[in-house]
């Protein structure tokens, strides 16, 4: 009988040696992230390393201890806690879930311990490290530049692609955070989208109805973040 391997959800771990993962399952351990779970405060210690499956995790930036401005998202692709592969205990950002699924999660001891130990551990982190760099650094411009229904568009796109799905739950409250824009500018923004049917907004639920055209009213961040991400599975 053909023994079936078990899939797993995490593309940087996916990614890893057989040998390399078996290491490492002794010290994962599954868990339900729920919307609006923080998992780190900025200012605090980072206890756990996260790999998301189909969750998916806002890394925010804070101005006087209020909520300011999404730098990046991290889903399927990589991991939570990337400061720990730097010798960093402390978080800089708060990470919040952004969308509810499973994730697989170390403590910060054994996966410092790891990443001096495991060299395919240690490459996939630092490739996706690079990547996010980009993604912050890019969403950065993006913010100062660009007009909010591109902006909006961009961001649909890219937790479409980590969720896996066309549909998803936000309130506009919630997404003017994300782009840190007044909730009249969301509401203007997806509106907007909205009357050239590439997406449909209902009670806090968005549903992605033509992927494509929303591609092209995204602004060229959507493809350069996009691109730079699968560039690290090669």
């Amino acid at each position: 009988m053909k023994t079936v391997t078990p899939r797993i959800p995490n593309k940087l771990l996916a990614a890893l040696p057989p040998g390399s993962y078996r290491r490492l399952r002794s010290g994962l351990e599954p868990v339900a992230l729920q919307f609006g779970d923080v998992l780190y405060e900025a200012g605090r210690r980072m206890r756990h390393v996260y790999f998301p499956g189909d969750s998916l995790v806002s890394l925010l930036t804070l101005v006087n201890g209020h909520l300011a401005l999404e730098v990046g998202m991290v889903g399927r692709e990589g991991l939570v806690g990337l400061p720990l592969a730097l010798g960093r205990t402390v978080s800089p950002i708060r990470a919040l879930v952004q969308g509810a699924g499973g994730a697989m999660r170390m403590t910060s001891a054994r996966f410092s311990r790891e990443m001096r130990k495991t060299p395919p551990l240690r490459q996939g982190v630092y490739r996706y490290a690079d990547a996010l760099l980009a993604q912050v650094s890019q969403t950065a411009a993006c913010n100062r530049f660009h007009q909010v229904e591109q902006r909006l568009a961009r961001w649909l796109l890219m937790t479409r692609d980590r969720v896996r799905s066309d549909e998803f739950r936000l309130t506009q409250e919630f997404l003017a955070h994300m782009l840190g824009v007044r909730r009249v500018g969301v509401t203007r923004a997806a509106a907007s989208l909205q009357d050239r049917k590439l997406i449909e907004y209902s009670r806090g639920s968005i549903r992605i109805l033509d992927g494509k055209a929303l591609e092209a009213a995204a602004c060229e961040c959507y493809r350069i973040v996009r691109d730079k991400h699968d560039g690290v599975k090669k």
